[in-house]
């Protein structure tokens, strides 16, 4: 029988690009207000790329705060695990362009399309390729460009989504760290939160873009009842895998896409306002990238500490959804 190793996150890092849309941009070009979106979201800005600027750079200005923070090189790097629904371009994958922005030797790199799961995915990947002793060093990097492929004419979704790049080092530990995960998916829904345009199934053509086909498509209502349940299966399901419960945990993380979802898991949890972190209202929804962006806005402001113990969940297009927990 193969001896596990534990595993730690070494390094947490993240970076938000300069240019802000606040709220009252989005009450002049479309109907709605800043009371309006605020009670309903929990947003007040979101960070937006501009030209020239894309995901492969965002991602590496996150990565490369992950790493100064654990003390490495980017030559130290195995593995680079990158989640994304917004890469540079169908192929090469993105973290093959970050591999070579960051100077990493030829290691292996690849992308994967969880939508606003993506982090926990890769957490639970990197962890086994590190337990097994396939790789010692391993970059997971969440980061997404969504404003590139929102619809600014649809008030219901132009207000919800913002770019930004969260970043984690994995590395081997004589204590393991992380403690248990759950993953999950139901193909069937996926229509209720898609792209339609941009794959294989619908090429782009004048009627697409005419059609805003490029542009992200959610049924807002069911998403939200669906969310709140996966999230809460994913967050408990991960405890009880790690042979806890959610009051346990020091804090919780979830994907910051809306406010009251983020309330209905804690509540269930069992856990005060203040173990909650929200950092929703800084950045909006960023997909993959939230919980790593959360997470290192949390470690830096002192926050979360050494030896907590944290629990994140969350729910994205696939439909997908997954929780892990682990000591920081």
């Amino acid at each position: 029988m193969i001896q596990l190793r534990g595993v730690e996150i070494a390094g947490t890092g993240h970076y938000l690009p300069e240019k802000i849309l606040t709220n009252e941009y989005f009450e002049k070009i479309v109907d709605t207000t800043d009371e309006w979106i605020t009670s309903r979201t929990g947003m007040k800005k979101r960070h937006v790329v501009v030209e020239g600027e894309n995901n492969s750079d965002i991602a590496v200005k996150a990565a490369q705060n992950a790493l100064d923070m654990a003390g490495l090189k980017a030559q130290d790097i195995d593995m680079i695990l990158f989640a994304t629904v917004t890469p540079d371009m169908v192929f090469p994958a993105t973290a093959c362009l970050v591999q070579n922005k960051l100077g990493c030797r030829t290691i292996p790199a690849l992308d994967f399309e969880v939508a606003c799961s993506g982090f926990v995915y890769g957490l639970s990947m990197g962890y086994n390729f590190i337990a097994s002793g396939a790789y010692n060093t391993i970059l997971v990097i969440g980061s997404e460009v969504l404003t590139r492929i929102t619809d600014y004419t649809d008030r219901n979704t132009c207000v919800l989504f913002g770019d930004g790049a969260g970043a984690v080092i994995l590395r081997p530990s004589e204590k393991n760290k992380i403690l248990g995960y759950h993953l999950g998916s139901d193909g069937g829904e996926a229509k209720i939160l898609y792209q339609p345009a941009g794959g294989s199934a619908m090429l782009a053509s004048h009627e697409t873009v005419d059609r805003h086909d490029h542009s992200i498509r959610m049924a807002g209502q069911e998403v939200f009842r669906i969310a709140v349940n996966r999230m809460i299966e994913g967050l408990d399901t991960a405890c009880k895998n790690a042979g806890l419960t959610p009051s346990d945990l020091d804090f919780i993380i979830p994907h910051q896409a809306n406010t009251r979802i983020m309330q209905a898991v804690r509540k269930f949890a069992k856990l005060n306002p203040e173990q909650l972190i929200v950092t929703i209202e800084e950045h909006a929804n960023t997909s993959s990238s939230t919980i790593p962006i959360a997470l290192d806005m949390s470690v830096r402001s002192g926050k979360i500490k050494r030896g907590n113990l944290i629990g994140i969940t969350a729910f994205g297009g696939g439909l997908t959804w997954g929780g892990a927990v682990f000591e920081f």
